[in-house]
């Protein structure tokens, strides 16, 4: 038998690390980050334990990546479901990468609960490629939804969007004093002039009539 080429071992390293960031995902979700184990995920993902140490330093660090990357997949499948909107498509692009975020929060609180307290670690925001790939379809949001804005600062209103989107998914998971998801959404939709159709709203409407439409543009750009 010949050697497998470069590229073939390339793409089993991937698939590999793939199925290692699921079952973390899928494990923490349903036992709580404490009861999972790198031997627990290593036998979900169907891999050796010492090949989940190779790619990953420790259990806090795998943890990002893997919501990370679970998040940049939710944000860049919301940005792609059809139909796509006409342009210009910024504001319901913005909306839809907002409502991927907040539905995560209301969807898997035990697993984005964990990752929100895993971040406020000494060993803080991991910088992997699960985060880069994360950073860039929340920074493209941004810049759609600039567009045209000759003093958009896509670097910065990006890092903005992350802040209020991280404050959002903090107070929506809050243990005890939790936020509603509907509240938190109609503040976001009114800061950056979204109406409240966009996206995928809740079942709900807005509370009070707040933030039903869209005011005046708000955006990064005018913060």
């Amino acid at each position: 038998m010949s050697p497998r080429s470069p590229s073939v071992n390339e793409e089993l390293r991937r698939r590999s690390r793939e199925r290692i960031l699921q079952a973390t995902v899928d494990l923490v979700g349903e036992r709580g980050y404490e009861a999972t184990t790198l031997g627990h995920i290593a036998d979900r993902a169907g891999t050796a334990r010492g090949l989940v140490s190779y790619y990953f330093p420790g259990k806090r660090q795998l943890l990002q990546s893997a919501v990370h990357r679970l998040m940049h997949r939710t944000i860049r499948e919301a940005l792609e479901r059809a139909p796509q909107p006409a342009p210009p498509q910024g504001r319901e692009l913005l909306a839809r990468a907002v409502d991927a975020v907040l539905g995560l929060a209301h969807e898997r609180p035990v697993l984005m609960r964990t990752h929100m307290a895993g971040i406020l670690q000494a060993e803080g925001f991991v910088q992997c490629p699960e985060q880069q790939l994360l950073a860039q379809v929340l920074r493209g949001a941004v810049e759609q939804y600039g567009a045209g804005d000759s003093a958009q600062d896509p670097e910065a209103d990006y890092r903005l969007l992350r802040a209020l989107l991280m404050g959002a998914v903090f107070a929506l998971l809050l243990p005890g004093a939790p936020m509603p998801l509907v509240r938190l959404r109609a503040e976001l939709f009114q800061r950056y002039g979204l109406d409240w159709d966009m996206g995928v709203p809740p079942d709900e409407g807005p509370p009070g009539g707040t933030g039903a439409r869209g005011g005046p543009a708000t955006g990064p750009a005018a913060c």
